[in-house]
């Protein structure tokens, strides 16, 4: 099983991939995104990393975000970051 996600930024589309999951700096705290996740929109953090596992037991790839929006829903994992890196 195969999340969709993309990491967006108002200038350009910075990844889109298959991974096995994503954690993401939620505004209220970190939330865990697999493939199959219920719909739900969230905040995210300023200054904060999304962890990106390629596959089960994977390490994870952070990537610095500032701020945006998350969105899940039944096509994946979309990311709204104000600025990557």
């Amino acid at each position: 099983m195969a999340l969709k996600f993309e990491l967006v930024t108002p200038e350009r589309l910075v990844r889109s991939e298959d991974v096995h999951m994503v954690v993401v700096p939620g505004s209220e705290g970190d939330f865990g995104v697999l493939e199959g996740h219920s719909p739900m929109m969230s905040t995210i953090r300023s200054d904060a990393a999304v962890e990106i596992y390629a596959s089960e037991g994977a390490a994870p790839e952070r990537i610095a975000i500032a701020g945006g929006f998350a969105e899940v829903n039944d096509k994946g994992l979309t990311i709204l970051a104000e600025s990557v890196g």
